[in-house]
């Protein structure tokens, strides 16, 4: 989706994105059935189309006529309902000052998160649970070393911590490997602790989920690790100390 919108958009001005949601938003009104249905399938058609790499999950109307958001994993784009213009940026209400596309990313994190299965992850569970973060992590990462460290400390404070791979070298490097051995181990809450404190894990290899969860993370706008999520798909961002942790967790729970 960067690439994309880096592509698309690299010349294009602030300003013109403003004056151009400034002009839509003064005749918006809701889209009929016929015509979002209409638009639905005109914006796929298009992006299939001109971006064959790129998967449409949802379109949806946005606030302003004739303008559609567009899910594409973990990224939200707007597109006209003829398929002819797409904005990259984010939509702001100007009242409330809420940010709408950000509200529509945490929905689809949310939800791509809801469909992960834990045996793929690792999992450190609390005998209650109270809060769970899912943790895009590597091995070689100083701050994720330093919540591991703490991983004890979040359990008792009720906080399940799952860990999804995130080798930031990338594929074919070292730390790639060093993740691959950890979930090959046959006890990799052992193995993942013994990696994050420098020492060697040796596993026989075996197929692993890290490629996956590579991608997800990049679909989901990892830009760093420890990268945390929430289960009403906030992404808190990196490291926080536990008591601060919960701090943020108080004010994000899912009702």
């Amino acid at each position: 989706m960067k690439k994309l919108l880096l592509c698309l958009f690299a010349n294009l001005s602030l300003a013109t994105l403003l004056a151009t949601s400034a002009a839509a938003a003064e005749t918006a009104a809701p889209a009929k059935a016929g015509d979002q249905k209409s638009a639905d399938a005109t914006i796929r058609a298009v992006i299939a189309k001109k971006f064959p790499d790129m998967k449409v999950d949802e379109v949806r109307p946005s606030p302003m006529k004739d303008i559609y958001e567009v899910q594409m994993g973990g990224e939200v784009a707007y597109v006209s309902g003829d398929g002819r213009f797409l904005i990259a940026g984010d939509m702001y209400e100007i009242d409330s000052r809420t940010n709408l596309t950000e509200t529509g990313r945490q929905k689809a994190r949310m939800s791509a998160l809801s469909r992960l299965d834990e045996k793929d992850m690792i999992v450190f569970k609390p005998q209650k649970v109270k809060y769970t973060i899912t943790v895009f992590t590597d091995v070689e990462c100083g701050y994720c070393r330093k919540l591991h460290s703490e991983i004890a400390q979040l359990n008792d404070r009720g906080v399940q911590v799952r860990y999804l791979a995130y080798p930031r070298a990338g594929p074919g490097t070292d730390d790639w490997a060093k993740m691959e051995a950890v979930w090959c181990s046959t006890d990799r809450k052992k193995a993942i602790t013994e990696a994050k404190a420098g020492k060697a894990v040796k596993a026989a290899q075996c197929a692993t989920p890290i490629a996956k969860q590579f991608k997800l993370g990049e679909q989901l706008g990892v830009r760093g690790t420890p990268a945390i999520f929430t289960d009403s798909g906030e992404y808190i961002g990196g490291y926080l100390a536990p008591d601060q942790m919960v701090s943020k967790l108080d004010g994000t729970a899912v009702n």
